[in-house]
């Protein structure tokens, strides 16, 4: 296996993940091209399971586990999206997990991971804080360590996302992506670049944590401090991840806080109503989940997924989902868990929630009905009660 990925790599990365990872949508977004005045197009990486794209690369790793591996389990260090993905497909496949997570890290990640099973350890304020413990628990134990950006196998799964996008887009001219550790841009550059070598590679940080930026100019980088991007906030990029990036990205820019924080203010205002919608079948088999994901971001903006049977469409989803003054988080894991579930309905009510959007029959929205009898719920059947439902929002 070669340090650096190559496109042949991600190409069976992609077959591998079939059926078990989701392929997300690729959509306009015709708001925010209208706002920029460019042809905006989005990667819906935030519809997989755990709701990012951290899990295509989790499986690759794990997949890629002996016997004797998994017998010892693995271990993750994660501010709180990989460690959802390591352990929520560490879990389907029977392997032990333990994540090592920042004590900041969002209280509804750290349980997310829990709920699918895994040991979590807080430590420390940052990534960097959690390597001495993740360091100590291998040596003490043998568990292999699934890195979050800083791993061949696991760019392999990141650079996916690059094949996808260049097969529903081949006239692509710029893709922006961002940047923690550079496992994800490096995996998708590489496809890309692979692929369409004219595509221009942008990476994204944010101002308060530059470190690639610094690296790349050979600076030590001023890093701290609180930002609502703590997905990305990443003291060290990786000694794999970093000469991928100089090799295949053509640009790396910086983002101040208070940017995103009028981004955040942005999205607030351009959602107007909130829906939630609850498939009778698995997200990834319901049919009409495509065309409803789609119809839906036209007309109320983003979409958040949360694993396995529900679906959130709020005003805003750009800041962390464990912010409860932006968006309210349906965490549920079984639909027959009805006592945790009718209080998390209460909750998005009592958030401002008040159209609840079935796909596939009548049975939850009934229940939502009970459970909140002020609510307006609607049944999405068919294709065309998808469209009625898009024109009338």
């Amino acid at each position: 296996m070669s340090s650096i990925p190559t496109l042949a790599e991600i190409q069976q990365a992609a077959a591998l993940i079939q059926g078990s990872v989701l392929r997300t949508p690729f959509l306009p977004a015709p708001r925010l091209s209208k706002l920029t005045g460019a042809d905006i197009w989005v990667k819906y990486e935030n519809l997989q399971a755990t709701s990012s794209f951290k899990e295509r690369g989790a499986f690759v790793k794990l997949s890629s586990l002996s016997a004797d591996e998994r017998r010892h389990g693995v271990i993750a260090m994660s501010a709180g999206n990989h460690a959802q993905a390591v352990a929520f497909h560490a879990g389907r496949m029977g392997i032990p997990a333990t994540i090592v997570m920042p004590e900041p890290a969002p209280f509804v990640k750290v349980a997310a991971t829990r709920s699918f099973g895994a040991t979590v350890i807080l430590e420390g304020e940052t990534l960097a804080d959690c390597e001495p413990t993740v360091h100590r628990i291998i040596a003490e134990t043998g568990a292999v360590l699934v890195h979050p950006y800083d791993d061949p196998l696991v760019i392999r799964g990141q650079g996916t996302i690059g094949l996808e996008v260049v097969e529903e887009r081949p006239d692509l001219d710029v893709l922006i992506v961002p940047i923690g550790g550079g496992g994800l841009i490096s995996g998708i550059a590489i496809a890309v670049k692979g692929l369409k070598p004219g595509v221009e590679m942008i990476g994204v940080e944010t101002e308060l944590y530059p470190s690639m930026y610094a690296a790349l100019r050979g600076e030590t980088p001023k890093i701290g401090g609180e930002t609502l991007a703590e997905g990305i906030a990443v003291k060290n990029v990786g000694k794999l991840t970093l000469p991928i990036v100089k090799q295949y990205v053509d640009d790396v820019v910086l983002v101040p806080e208070a940017a995103i924080e009028r981004a955040v203010a942005l999205a607030r205002e351009m959602g107007i109503k909130r829906a939630l919608l609850l498939p009778v079948s698995a997200p990834f088999h319901c049919p009409l989940m495509a065309p409803a994901a789609r119809a839906m971001e036209v007309a109320l903006g983003e979409v958040e997924i949360a694993e396995p049977a529900v679906a959130l469409y709020a005003n805003v989803t750009a800041a962390p989902v464990s912010d409860p003054g932006i968006i309210a988080r349906l965490l549920v894991e079984q639909v027959t868990g009805m006592v945790r579930w009718r209080e998390s309905v209460l909750a998005m009510a009592a958030d401002g929630v008040d159209h609840f959007v079935e796909l596939g029959g009548k049975v939850l929205g009934g229940m939502v009905k009970r459970i909140v009898p002020e609510a307006r719920v609607t049944s999405l059947i068919s294709i065309d009660d998808v469209d009625a439902l898009t024109r009338e929002l």
